[in-house]
């Protein structure tokens, strides 16, 4: 079972709108470190406009370009379950199984359907419980850089048994660090007030402001990260194998490669 090509495809214009909008949605999460040792006041209104616009022109760009009916089938079916799947860890430190099931999609169907995935998987997922907010936003594109990078993992095509198993896993470590370091940038601003040692400070360095982060980061959020991570890890290793070949599976039943070969066959119909 060889799978050459995405579901949504990844063309040279994507990936420069996938760019531009990454860029400007950063931007929204390090703020802080880009104007230390200045007064800016609601500066951060402009990065949440900032992106919310990035969401809009990601998902309109990769919709129009290539999304058929099965592609949008799909992905609603699977953002469904993901969007099912978050509230089941809540309450729990760091029990979310969303991650593994994001992770292993994007490595069955491609950067940019894991990207979009990410994104709609988590605003329903919010409308679902209630998780409306301006913290909304900064968890859409978290989630959709973490189908991006899983679905940009090497040997997609080709790597297969234990070894992908175990890529898939240690991504699985990265990627809940990388959300715990997304979702305390956006927290940590705001969470301390202004007169702690670890607080964030207009008037600090950026040195120091950075400084302040990683060590807020993990004095608070290691009991987070490391259940996540953990459970991520061990989700994808102990039913990891069963749910690629199932993706896989519905991949080529789909015949998302494919569709010229039914139009052929229906011409070489019509002429007989």
């Amino acid at each position: 079972m060889k799978l050459t090509g995405d579901v949504v495809r990844f063309s040279k214009r994507n990936a420069f709108v996938l760019s531009l909008t990454s860029i400007a949605s950063i931007a929204g999460f390090i703020w802080p470190f880009l104007f230390t040792g200045t007064k800016l006041p609601h500066l951060q209104v402009f990065f949440m406009i900032a992106v919310a616009l990035a969401f809009l022109l990601t998902a309109i760009e990769i919709s129009n370009s290539s999304l058929d009916a099965k592609s949008i089938a799909l992905l609603g079916v699977l953002a469904a379950l993901i969007a099912a799947l978050r509230p089941l860890g809540a309450g729990a430190v760091g029990i979310e199984p969303m991650w593994f099931l994001l992770i292993l999609c994007a490595r069955v169907f491609g950067p940019s359907f894991g990207f979009l995935l990410g994104m709609i998987s988590v605003f329903v997922s919010a409308l679902l419980t209630g998780g409306l907010g301006p913290w909304l936003g900064y968890q859409v594109f978290a989630a959709a850089w973490i189908g991006l990078l899983a679905g940009l993992l090497p040997g997609r095509a080709t790597l297969r048994g234990k070894k992908e198993i175990a890529l898939l896993a240690l991504f699985g470590v990265i990627a809940a660090e990388i959300f715990g370091i997304l979702m305390d940038l956006q927290f940590w601003p705001w969470a301390l007030g202004g007169q702690t040692q670890l607080s964030y400070s207009t008037n600090a360095s950026l040195h120091e402001n950075i400084g302040h982060f990683f060590t807020f980061h993990f004095l608070s959020a290691m009991a987070w990260d490391v259940p996540r991570a953990l459970f991520t890890a061990g989700l994808i290793i102990v039913a990891g194998s069963p749910v690629l070949h199932a993706l896989r599976r519905a991949y080529v039943r789909a015949a998302f490669l494919t569709p010229i070969e039914f139009i052929e066959r229906e011409k070489e119909q019509t002429a007989v």
